[in-house]
């Protein structure tokens, strides 16, 4: 997969904004828990009073305050507030300058609390505090307050320190609360609508929350449009690259890999690759970004449960690495699988017909059935592998939930946690383990799109054995339609023995040359060595005067019109199908090409004539009209040489003898080589080459070779009556 990374910098810039987007996904995700915990802790507990700042105070209060400030600190009171008809409106302060002011006010407040309940005797916590003792010894009608006012500043400060040193030994969180109710009195004390301002709380919490959903909506929705994007432009990328490479290979490559095994790797490995592409970013990307702002979020929030997200996480990590162990090696034998259900598929609808004249179809239905079984087992087994993932990881999951609901009802009972905040710390373990829930999610993908990998690069990285010269020659202007074979030799890849040996002879401008032997002779094996569909082993191979080795294939082709032995047509209609050697060619020599190839009468027979629609391999023509499209499609293309690879054995004597003579007619300037089976078809060729187990065993007329090769005299002889020789 890492070697097909560079198809990813064509979408670099989509690349980074879903980077960017992912983290204001992941900030909006991560944001929600802490507005859920505020609207529970300060929004219904603490009735929308966020700290121990008040936002208004009486005059009378802030001197209390200040008997207990030192002078900055009463000057820092007096800049944060601004004093409007006796009471001090607190003005706009940032987020920093009003913890300042609240770290600066909770002491003072503790202390006014804690001498007015003193005072009233509601409090037995403080009954054996400095200010209790005072209060013991006060003249009737004489509040605690004006007592502390008459004493000296130094006894103040010991009463402050006392009362701090009580309530130092609390947690932070029963602290928060004294300043809370501290401020909640004075709010009474100024008339204050307590409900009111509790309601426009939580109104204002909840609907940055709904903002903060949306946002995160609205980002997860972008990072889906442009995953789905860069994913179609990779897969785009890779289909035009693998059909470019394979375009180039050689009958060499495509025995390496098989038709079917290619088909699968275009389509089904890309399309692995694409959807984890598309999931990937989305998944892939997120998780860590989520997980690990999840895990900052805990520890922030309390760290004393974190052990609780650590022991989740490991129990996942186990179940992930278990998964992969047992079912690895069973996603890359899927792929294999899957190419072997193609193969079978493939070749029994190919023969289908074959099949039927043998009584074989239970045969092949019992061959697919071994196919798609194995294929069904091993899919079933990966499938069930996953089965026990999601119940596993929502056992952790509840078990976590359970757990931190145990331990956080002790805190919360001690003083030092809040329900909101052990709801907090819910949601966020409940992100940190989805995150790893969905990176094993995406295991089911990264094995299989990674198998999926390997095989497409094998395909992108295999050199093709025929390539075009670094420095490439182009045959003279005035030289044309010359083919030259110079002792050449050919044998296959890995095979012991030559397939041709020591073929020399030459084509001149407009002579037909042809090519006759019995079966497996070498004639398609020879006349294939032109367009270079092998290289010769020995020898070389000229066309107009250069070696075909030493012209780029497009300039080679250019000059070649080819007709194979087995005739293949496009799906379109017939007009394209014969201009598809020349686009430009115009519609009287589209027609004049049909007519050579003596394909007029059945043309112009149907409703739509040159328009008729041509199915896919022209299966809804005869195999003869097939041949002669073809054919009509190397005439129309006017090349300097024509090459009929046994391309006339599907017509009857009389439309091959009509045929030949058209093409005598029309292409006199031609050089045409024709393989053929039939005596008939090349008794008037200019040239005869006999070969015979891959070596020439005669070259002449059909009169001199009737003199003086035995070889061809016994093809002859077993064709063709005496009559019809001497004729």
């Amino acid at each position: 997969m890492a070697k097909l990374a560079k198809y990813l910098k064509s979408s670099a810039g989509l690349i980074v904004l879903i980077v960017c987007l992912l983290f204001l996904q992941a900030y909006c995700d991560l944001e929600l828990p802490d507005y859920t915990s505020r609207i529970v802790n300060e929004g219904i507990q603490q009735k929308g009073i966020q700290d121990g700042v008040p936002e208004q105070m009486r005059e009378e209060t802030a001197e209390n305050l200040k008997l207990f400030l030192d002078e900055e600190d009463q000057s820092l009171l007096d800049e944060s507030y601004t004093l409007e008809d006796g009471t001090y409106v607190l003005n706009d302060l940032s987020r920093e300058e009003r913890e300042e002011l609240g770290s600066t006010l909770e002491q003072a407040e503790l202390v006014l609390s804690a001498i007015e309940q003193a005072g009233s005797g509601a409090s037995e916590e403080t009954q054996d505090t400095a200010a209790a003792s005072m209060m013991a010894q006060l003249p009737e009608g004489v509040s605690a307050l004006d007592a502390v006012k008459m004493l000296p500043q130094e006894t103040r400060d010991q009463i402050a320190e006392a009362v701090s040193d009580k309530f130092g030994a609390m947690p932070d969180t029963m602290i928060s609360q004294y300043t809370v109710a501290f401020v909640e009195n004075e709010y009474e004390a100024l008339g204050m609508d307590l409900g009111q301002m509790q309601i426009r709380y939580i109104m204002k919490t909840g609907g940055n929350m709904l903002l903060l959903a949306l946002l995160g909506m609205a980002a997860s929705i972008c990072v889906t449009f442009c995953s789905a994007r860069v994913a179609a432009t990779v897969a785009h990328d890779l289909r035009n690259d693998v059909y470019r490479k394979v375009i180039g290979f050689t009958n060499e490559e495509f025995n390496r890999f098989s038709t079917a095994s290619l088909i699968t790797r275009s389509t089904n490995d890309i399309q692995q690759i694409q959807m984890l592409l598309a999931m990937g970013f989305r998944i892939i990307l997120f998780s860590p970004i989520l997980g690990l702002g999840g895990v900052l979020k805990v520890l922030q929030s309390d760290a004393s449960m974190s052990w609780i997200i650590a022991l989740a996480v490991i129990l996942i990590l186990l179940v992930i690495i278990v998964l992969f162990k047992v079912a690895m090696p069973r996603f890359t034998k899927l792929q294999t699988l899957i190419d072997r259900v193609n193969l079978v598929t493939r070749e029994i609808l190919s023969g289908i017909m074959v099949t039927r004249a043998f009584s074989a179809e239970k045969h092949e239905e019992e061959r697919f059935e071994e196919a798609n079984h194995n294929l069904m087992k091993t899919n079933l087994f990966v499938n069930r592998c996953m089965t026990f993932m999601m119940p596993i990881m929502m056992l952790i999951m509840n078990g976590v939930s359970v757990l931190i609901v145990y331990k956080g009802s002790y805190a919360i009972d001690g003083g030092t946690l809040q329900v909101g905040d052990m709801m907090a710390f819910i949601q966020y373990a409940m992100q940190i383990i989805m995150s790893f829930l969905m990176i094993t999610m995406m295991s089911i993908m990264i094995p299989r799109a990674n198998v999926a990998g390997k095989r497409i690069y094998e395909v992108l990285c295999t050199e093709a054995t025929i390539n075009d010269p670094e420095q490439p020659e182009t045959p003279d202007e005035n030289v044309k339609g010359i083919v030259e074979f110079d002792h050449v030799s050919f044998a296959y890849p890995d095979a012991d023995e030559k397939v041709l040996e020591d073929i020399s002879f030459k084509a001149e401008k407009g002579q037909t040359v042809a090519f006759i032997g019995s079966t497996g002779s070498g004639k398609s094996t020879l006349i294939n060595l032109i367009p270079r569909f092998f290289d010769v082993t020995e020898g070389a191979v000229r066309v107009d005067g250069v070696d075909v080795r030493d012209m780029t294939k497009k300039d080679l082709c250019s000059r070649l019109g080819y007709v194979p032995q087995k005739s293949i047509l496009f799906s379109g209609t017939i007009d394209s199908n014969i201009r598809y050697g020349r686009p430009e060619a115009t519609e009287e020599e589209v027609k004049t090409a049909a007519a050579i190839a003596q394909s007029t009468d059945f043309i112009e027979a149907k409703e739509e004539q040159y328009q008729s629609p041509i199915a896919q391999g022209g299966t809804n023509v005869s195999g003869g009209q097939k041949q002669r499209l073809s054919i009509a499609r190397a005439i129309a293309k006017k090349p300097e040489i024509l090459i009929f690879d046994d391309s006339f054995s599907a017509l009857d004597y009389k439309t091959d003898v009509a045929l030949r003579r058209a093409l005598k007619e029309n292409t006199k300037d031609t050089t045409t080589l024709i393989v053929a089976q039939r005596i008939s078809t090349i008794l008037h060729a200019d040239q005869i080459i006999v070969l015979d187990e891959g070596r020439m065993a005669g070259k002449g007329t059909h009169e001199e070779l009737m003199k003086n090769c035995e070889v061809y005299r016994q093809i002859a002889t077993s064709q063709l009556s005496e009559e019809e020789l001497a004729g």
